[in-house]
């Protein structure tokens, strides 16, 4: 079953295209950072709103605590990338 059409879908859908074509350009095996940078890149080339690196604070029980989370990506303030790379065999 395919998902409806709507705002994520449409965003995820552009993300994917971006990240087949570095994965088209580069090839398999590259660095996660290299991956990274050229990810933003194209997602930025492509007409979308992208925070890199951006700290998020973790709250338990309603508490601020002294430690972040850092996305790799936010893509138009919805969807987040985390960029995982592969060793080569």
């Amino acid at each position: 079953m395919l998902a409806l059409p709507g705002p994520v879908n449409q965003i995820t859908s552009r993300i994917i295209a971006a990240a087949i074509e570095v994965h088209r350009t580069l090839g398999p095996g590259l660095l996660e950072s290299v991956d990274h940078a050229c990810l933003l890149y194209e997602l930025r080339l492509a007409g979308l709103n992208v925070e890199s690196k951006k700290k998020i604070p973790v709250v338990y029980k309603g508490v601020v605590l002294d430690s972040s989370h850092v996305l790799d990506l936010l893509v138009e303030g919805i969807v987040i990338v985390e960029i995982k790379c592969l060793g080569t065999v």
